[in-house]
Protein backbone atom coordinates (compact mmCIF):
# COMPACT_ATOMS: atom_id res chain seq x y z
CA UNK A 1 0.00 0.00 0.00
CA UNK A 2 1.54 3.07 -0.87
CA UNK A 3 -0.21 6.50 0.18
CA UNK A 4 -0.12 9.79 -1.86
CA UNK A 5 0.14 12.94 -0.54
CA UNK A 6 -0.55 16.91 -1.25
CA UNK A 7 0.55 19.68 0.85
CA UNK A 8 -3.39 18.67 2.78
CA UNK A 9 -4.33 15.72 1.79
CA UNK A 10 -2.99 11.89 2.43
CA UNK A 11 -5.17 9.12 0.04
CA UNK A 12 -4.97 6.27 -1.65
CA UNK A 13 -8.15 6.28 -4.14
CA UNK A 14 -7.64 3.99 -7.01
CA UNK A 15 -10.49 4.06 -9.97
CA UNK A 16 -11.65 1.73 -12.69
CA UNK A 17 -13.07 3.29 -14.98
CA UNK A 18 -14.77 2.31 -18.53
CA UNK A 19 -16.32 3.94 -21.76
CA UNK A 20 -16.56 3.60 -25.23
CA UNK A 21 -16.55 5.92 -28.27
CA UNK A 22 -19.77 7.25 -29.43
CA UNK A 23 -22.49 4.32 -30.92
CA UNK A 24 -19.84 1.80 -29.56
CA UNK A 25 -18.11 2.38 -33.46
CA UNK A 26 -14.54 0.67 -33.33
CA UNK A 27 -12.76 3.33 -34.53
CA UNK A 28 -10.03 3.09 -31.86
CA UNK A 29 -7.84 1.25 -34.80
CA UNK A 30 -4.05 2.02 -35.32
CA UNK A 31 -2.63 5.06 -35.29
CA UNK A 32 -6.24 6.77 -33.30
CA UNK A 33 -5.50 4.36 -30.40
CA UNK A 34 -1.52 5.19 -29.96
CA UNK A 35 -2.36 8.91 -30.02
CA UNK A 36 -5.30 8.23 -27.29
CA UNK A 37 -2.94 6.64 -25.17
CA UNK A 38 -0.75 9.20 -25.80
CA UNK A 39 -3.43 12.11 -24.87
CA UNK A 40 -4.36 10.24 -21.64
CA UNK A 41 -0.52 9.76 -20.88
CA UNK A 42 -0.03 13.67 -21.30
CA UNK A 43 -3.14 14.69 -19.71
CA UNK A 44 -2.67 12.61 -16.61
CA UNK A 45 1.00 13.77 -16.24
CA UNK A 46 -0.24 17.38 -16.65
CA UNK A 47 -2.79 17.30 -13.77
CA UNK A 48 -1.13 14.93 -11.27
CA UNK A 49 -3.23 11.45 -12.50
CA UNK A 50 -1.03 8.71 -12.15
CA UNK A 51 -2.48 5.78 -14.79
CA UNK A 52 -1.74 2.26 -13.19
CA UNK A 53 -2.68 0.30 -16.16
CA UNK A 54 -4.99 1.43 -19.56
CA UNK A 55 -6.32 -0.70 -22.13
CA UNK A 56 -7.27 0.96 -25.31
CA UNK A 57 -9.07 -1.69 -27.48
CA UNK A 58 -11.30 -1.44 -30.60
CA UNK A 59 -14.43 0.14 -29.54
CA UNK A 60 -13.64 0.96 -25.64
CA UNK A 61 -11.31 2.45 -22.62
CA UNK A 62 -10.30 1.12 -19.92
CA UNK A 63 -8.70 3.19 -17.25
CA UNK A 64 -7.59 1.86 -13.90
CA UNK A 65 -5.96 5.23 -12.31
CA UNK A 66 -5.50 7.56 -9.12
CA UNK A 67 -5.29 11.13 -8.59
CA UNK A 68 -5.90 13.72 -5.90
CA UNK A 69 -8.96 14.13 -4.03
CA UNK A 70 -9.51 17.62 -5.30
CA UNK A 71 -10.93 16.36 -8.41
CA UNK A 72 -13.91 14.67 -8.85
CA UNK A 73 -14.42 11.62 -10.89
CA UNK A 74 -16.36 13.73 -13.14
CA UNK A 75 -13.87 16.00 -13.61
CA UNK A 76 -11.05 13.66 -14.40
CA UNK A 77 -13.55 11.43 -16.94
CA UNK A 78 -14.43 15.13 -18.31
CA UNK A 79 -10.62 16.26 -18.80
CA UNK A 80 -9.35 13.04 -20.74
CA UNK A 81 -12.80 12.60 -22.87
CA UNK A 82 -12.92 16.33 -23.84
CA UNK A 83 -8.96 16.53 -24.62
CA UNK A 84 -8.97 13.51 -26.20
CA UNK A 85 -11.99 13.87 -27.95
CA UNK A 86 -10.86 17.23 -29.73
CA UNK A 87 -7.36 16.38 -30.78
CA UNK A 88 -8.78 13.27 -32.25
CA UNK A 89 -11.23 15.37 -34.73
CA UNK A 90 -8.51 17.69 -35.51
CA UNK A 91 -5.87 15.32 -36.01
CA UNK A 92 -8.41 12.49 -37.64
CA UNK A 93 -10.71 14.41 -39.80
CA UNK A 94 -12.28 11.25 -41.00
CA UNK A 95 -13.18 9.92 -37.70
CA UNK A 96 -15.45 12.96 -37.47
CA UNK A 97 -17.79 11.90 -40.55
CA UNK A 98 -17.90 8.29 -38.79
CA UNK A 99 -19.67 9.52 -35.71
CA UNK A 100 -22.23 12.21 -37.52
CA UNK A 101 -23.69 13.28 -33.94
CA UNK A 102 -20.05 15.68 -33.56
CA UNK A 103 -19.06 13.54 -30.33
CA UNK A 104 -16.42 11.53 -30.16
CA UNK A 105 -17.36 9.37 -26.30
CA UNK A 106 -20.74 7.77 -25.01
Amino acid sequence: MVLQRTSHAVYEAKYHLVWAPKYRKWVLKDAIRERIRELFQETSHHHGFEIEDMEVVQNHVHIFLSFPPRYSVANVVGMLKSISASEIFEEFPRVKKELWGGEFWE
